[in-house]
């Protein structure tokens, strides 16, 4: 059986458990076209309580896709000319947390907190990379 796409996913780093959800969203104009289309990755530290949701959020802009769907992954997001990644990934998601980590994000943080996801988009592709190592490894 298909794993339900709104169920929240598990990911844990260093011991600590968060539960991640990826959400689209845009607004429709009157031709029927999607305009302002956003990725929004949501970690929920766990247990409840321990600290408030990190939102990376991935805003479509010039040189810089996010689409909904066909004829790409729902998950994708990059620049056109430079890195991308899949949100469905949980390890593009781990590069995010670790890069959005590296510029200050901090766990215990009571409220929500929203980052641009394009200020950690290049570090966590990098890490996707260097992760996945030389072809053929």
């Amino acid at each position: 059986m298909p794993r339900h796409p709104k169920k929240p996913r598990r990911l844990v780093v260093d011991g600590r458990a968060y539960l991640w959800t990826l959400r689209h969203s845009h607004r429709v104009l009157d031709s029927g076209l999607s305009a302002d289309c956003r990725q929004t990755l949501t970690l929920y530290p766990q247990p409840v309580g321990t600290g408030g949701p990190l939102r990376i959020v991935f805003a479509q802009a010039p040189s810089r896709y996010v689409p909904g769907g066909f004829p790409m992954g729902s998950g994708d997001v990059g620049y056109v000319q430079g890195g991308s990644l899949n949100l469905h990934e949980p390890g593009a998601v781990r590069a995010l947390l670790d890069a959005a980590s590296a510029r200050g994000w901090q766990l215990g943080e009571r409220r929500a907190v929203e980052v641009d996801g394009w200020l950690l988009l290049e570090t966590a592709a990098a890490a996707r990379a260097e992760d996945a190592g030389p072809a053929g490894s």
